[in-house]
């Protein structure tokens, strides 16, 4: 669960890295690509901290059911532990469709990339 949650706030870290340099590219150049990345990087920053809430939250919720079985409410328990393994599968999923996402924004630099390349060979 730890490792889980280092690489959730990795993500975070990496993301916020991306956004500063891209403010800073963008207060440069106002290039149309990062309004391009904006969008992207808006709905990944989302489902990064749903990625954590959800985690943290399923996590609370096994330690809830720990407790409860060791004071007898078995009922509260398997409640709670159904609870947990529902959110992390939300947050898991969130985690799949972040992955997604961030292969698209890697399509977009290269395609650009590719188009200023073939606009440095094309004689004129």
């Amino acid at each position: 669960m730890s490792l889980l949650f280092l690489s959730y706030t990795n993500r975070f870290l990496h993301l916020a890295a991306l956004v500063r340099k891209l403010h800073g590219d963008w207060q440069r150049d106002h290039e149309d690509s990062a309004r391009i990345q904006i969008g992207n990087l808006r709905k990944r920053l989302f489902l990064i901290r749903w990625m954590q809430l959800l985690g943290a939250a399923s996590l609370l919720l096994c330690v809830i059911s720990m407790i409860a079985i060791l004071s007898g409410h078995h009922g509260l328990a398997n409640g709670a532990f159904f609870a947990a393994v529902v959110m992390m599968s939300f947050s898991l999923t969130s985690l799949i469709i972040e992955v997604v996402i961030s292969g698209g924004a890697l399509r977009v630099l290269l395609r650009q990339m590719e188009m200023e390349d073939g606009q440095k060979e094309t004689p004129t």
